[in-house]
């Protein structure tokens, strides 16, 4: 029993430390705390295999939530559809944590397909690239639904570049309406994640994980923490600033599509490690 002083992230971090050198255990002990904030993975990492192998590859590395996008779960999937992938995702003890990126406009008709979709597939939250005529309907349809739209920067050039482009777009509206920070865009946009998830706070839904080599324009995607991702750093972030546990913490790997597996595994252990000793 731990005392009552010791939290329970610190007594699985500390199960982690003694448990080290027994593999099963100590992976045991990694995804108990993974598990605290929902640590997961967004299978466009896994693109190069289909959706029903890349699930099964996600589940044995270690992960138990998976956020979706559109080529893996069609959000035109129809009732059948949408029951076999339920059926899936119970059978591999996998949780669906959000889906995206999804873009949204003018066309109110058309958001709510998206909405629905999501509502009847059981995904909480939608990482969206909106245009600014969207958000009249987005702030009807997250109250109508209770689903949250989380805005997803993709770097420089584009709309939602800086976390002051995020923060402009969303003030005013529905509480359920705020940001998935995508780390490694932020390095590429020359900003430093952790000031972006401080910034954030409140209305930060999901996070992408992922790291570049240099903080500029065109760089490469790096194993986590081999370039300007300082993810002990960030993991503490996210506690500090009361990441929900419903958040979408999704690691993202964008190099090697063929044959990523053994990077994501490297990424799997750095993240789950840094948890550990948050």
């Amino acid at each position: 029993m731990p005392t009552p002083a010791l939290s329970r992230r610190g007594f699985l971090a500390a199960g982690v430390a003694s448990c080290a050198a027994v593999s099963p255990l100590a992976t045991f002990a990694r995804e108990a705390v993974a598990a605290d904030l929902n640590l997961g993975i967004q299978l466009y990492s896994l693109r190069g295999y289909k959706v029903d192998e890349a699930m099964k590859h996600a589940r044995d590395i270690g992960f138990r939530f998976v956020e979706f996008y559109g080529d893996m779960y069609p959000v035109n999937s129809d009732a059948a559809a949408i029951a076999g992938m339920k059926k899936k995702l119970a059978d591999l003890g996998l949780t669906v944590s959000a889906h995206g990126v999804n873009g949204f406009g003018a066309d109110a008709a058309a958001n709510r397909k998206v909405f629905e979709f999501a509502k009847a597939a059981g995904i909480p939250c939608l990482s969206a690239d909106p245009s600014p005529e969207a958000f009249k309907s987005l702030d009807e349809l997250v109250k109508e639904f209770d689903i949250k739209i989380a805005i997803h920067n993709h770097g420089p050039k584009h709309r939602y570049n800086k976390v002051v482009d995020v923060l402009k777009a969303i003030e005013g509206h529905d509480e359920r309406i705020g940001a998935c920070a995508d780390l490694g865009h932020y390095i590429r946009s020359g900003e430093k994640p952790t000031e972006v998830i401080r910034l954030l706070k409140g209305r930060l839904y999901g996070i992408h994980l992922k790291d570049f080599q240099d903080m500029q324009d065109v760089t490469k995607g790096v194993i986590l923490g081999k370039g300007h991702l300082d993810v002990p750093a960030v993991m503490a972030a996210l506690v500090q600033t009361n990441f929900p546990k419903t958040g979408a913490l999704s690691l993202e790997y964008e190099e090697n599509p063929e044959n990523p597996l053994a990077d994501i595994r490297q990424c799997y252990t750095v993240a789950a490690d840094a948890l550990a000793k948050t």
